[in-house]
């Protein structure tokens, strides 16, 4: 489907989400309970899977809504509805017990969709166990494929611009984008932390929200992170556990064995947001993590694969960044570009380079060296310039 015929498509009735499919088949045998972030489009889709084109329906039931809260309580359910919606009663401390009871009384004629904004399997609020009772999905923003399935240049600069999200992608215009932004992570704050964690320096979340994105496509330092708000480590770190909880934002580690303490330690983090990065490659570096999640958690969620999604380094932990982008080199790249920056301003034989790079015992054509001085130029583009010296070899100025 073209962006341009989900944007008419939004304007006349809810939109079915990649997600619909394998959410309408579960939900003949279990209960689904459906996360993800806030306004990512979950009661769209539950909407559209009621039939619905607006939150009056009688089979959506909002614990927010105050009418609604109390009839809940007292365990009113609206009659001759072949499906619930149950949309934020996880902010209820003890919705785990209520959604069972509800499950093993109507059940068998009645299909139950939980939705929240928080992750429902994190927020037990003690309770009894719905162990085996429900199947559990996370919703993403649209991705490249789901936006268009003959994607084109263009769809993927509105993904970099816009975001994943439905109301600003689908907008299309920066003052609505900006506003929403401000709108979402004031209600994020002040509403659902609120709600869900005990936390009283609220103004400090804010705080670490700002300074967050600047760090996308670096190894997180909570120790940095900690001494910039004059706060604890272990403060700063149950924070970032927050906001995971709340889909802002999610940590990956290097690839390694996780008894290796480095791969415990050192991660990198995106927002399920990639248009707040304001630095462009890490916007394009977090929507290439969001996309690669979003494929790891539909796997998950539908065919219940184990997934685990890790970023790889060079084993010298080496990277070449230019203007803060990280910039794709391999081993033998890196070693032949650090050489010639060992030897700036002075020209080297290919003989030379070789000696340096591949070693005096290796054998083989003085012509590789072109390839990978190729390879280089390309990806430096003119940030960085080697410099072809008729009749000797190379240089970098």
């Amino acid at each position: 489907m073209r962006r341009v015929d989900l944007l008419m498509a939004s304007k006349s009735k809810p939109l079915l989400r990649y997600l619909a499919g394998p959410i309408k088949d579960d939900l003949q045998r279990k209960m689904v309970f459906l996360g993800g972030p806030r306004q990512v489009g979950k009661t769209t889709l539950a909407l559209g899977l009621l039939g619905a084109e607006k939150s009056r329906h009688p089979g959506y039931l909002n614990w927010d809504d105050p009418r609604v809260r109390p009839e809940l309580l007292r365990g009113n359910l609206p009659g001759n509805e072949s499906l619930l919606v149950l949309d934020e009663i996880h902010k209820y401390p003890r919705w785990r017990n209520l959604v069972k009871g509800f499950y093993d009384t109507r059940g068998d004629h009645v299909s139950f969709l939980v939705t929240g904004s928080a992750r429902l399997d994190h927020y037990r609020k003690g309770g009894d166990s719905l162990q085996g009772r429900y199947h559990h999905y996370r919703l993403h923003p649209f991705s490249l494929s789901e936006l268009n399935t003959t994607a084109s240049k263009g769809d993927l600069e509105a993904l970099m611009q816009f975001g994943g999200f439905p109301e600003p992608l689908l907008s299309g215009e920066m003052r609505a984008w900006r506003r929403w932004q401000r709108e979402r992570m004031s209600r994020v704050v002040y509403e659902d932390i609120r709600d869900l964690e005990n936390v009283r320096q609220i103004a400090l979340i804010e705080l670490l929200l700002e300074a967050l994105p600047e760090r996308v496509g670096s190894p997180l330092s909570i120790k940095s992170l900690s001494e910039d708000l004059q706060v604890a480590h272990a403060t700063v770190d149950r924070w970032l556990g927050i906001l995971a909880n709340m889909y802002v934002c999610f940590r990956i580690p290097p690839f390694g064995a996780p008894r290796i303490r480095a791969v415990k330690k050192e991660t990198k983090l995106y927002f399920w947001d990639w248009s707040q990065v304001r630095e462009k490659g890490g916007r394009f570096e977090n929507l290439v993590a969001c996309h690669l999640l979003k494929y790891c958690h539909f796997l998950e969620d539908t065919e219940g694969h184990r997934m685990e999604l890790r970023f790889l380094r060079d084993t010298d932990r080496r990277e070449v960044r230019l203007r803060g982008d990280p910039v794709p080199v391999t081993a033998r790249e890196f070693d032949l570009l650090q050489y010639l920056a060992e030897n700036m301003g002075i020209a080297l034989s290919r003989r030379q380079l070789l000696d340096g790079v591949w070693g005096w015992d290796w054998v083989g054509d003085e012509r590789t060296v072109d390839v990978h001085v190729f390879q280089l130029r390309k990806k430096l583009g003119d940030a960085l310039t080697i410099t072809t010296v008729r009749g000797v070899g190379y240089r970098l100025d």
